[in-house]
């Protein structure tokens, strides 16, 4: 075996495992500060305004296209959700709750039927002023969506501010999106 080959036997799994370890060093630097979150995603649409959808209403509500968030007169949260999603029913006391503070929440029902998603509404409530149906998923994959429920909140020029992707709890409401909530009045 020439020299060559053997350094290159030795060095490919000697840098594997030096990279490794920078990885888990900054994950475990990431956590120690306080700075790592599992479910952090970033989006795409961060500081951006929403590409161009428009879908149509179900659940007897109006659907919404990205021209009605372009301006709209307050912040408005719209969050994507289904009735085959095993945590959505988790966060719809949190969504209801911010409809009754005067929060327009806008929902995406993504990926679902007529039937399914009355009786989820009728289950779970329907703090939803207005419902698209995005049938298709196609304007998921234009949002970013890794799957459901997932929330953004578009401020009053129509520009995303806020993305989460996983189920609201009391404490991430009061924590992150109240002061953004009030920020972006």
């Amino acid at each position: 075996m020439s020299p060559l080959r053997r350094r290159l036997l030795f060095g490919v799994p000697l840098a594997l495992v030096s990279a490794g370890g920078a990885a888990m060093y900054t994950l475990l630097e990431r956590m120690r500060t306080d700075q790592y979150d599992p479910r952090a995603f970033p989006s795409p649409l961060l500081g951006k305004p929403l590409p161009a959808f428009s879908l149509p209403g179900t659940g007897g509500l109006p659907g919404f296209a990205n021209t009605d968030l372009t301006a709209p007169p307050r912040p408005v949260l719209v969050n994507w959700f289904s009735s085959w999603c095993a945590v959505c029913p988790q966060e719809a006391p949190q969504l209801a709750a911010l409809a009754r503070q005067g929060v327009p929440v806008w929902g995406i029902d993504y990926e679902d039927t007529p039937t399914a998603l009355a009786e989820f509404l009728a289950t779970n409530g329907t703090p939803y002023s207005r419902i698209g149906a995005d049938k298709s998923g196609l304007t998921a994959i234009n949002w970013g969506v890794y799957g459901v429920p997932e929330t953004f909140l578009i401020d009053k020029t129509g520009i995303v501010r806020w993305h989460f992707a996983g189920a609201l709890t009391d404490e991430l409401v009061a924590e992150r999106l109240q002061p953004l909530l009030e920020q972006y009045a």
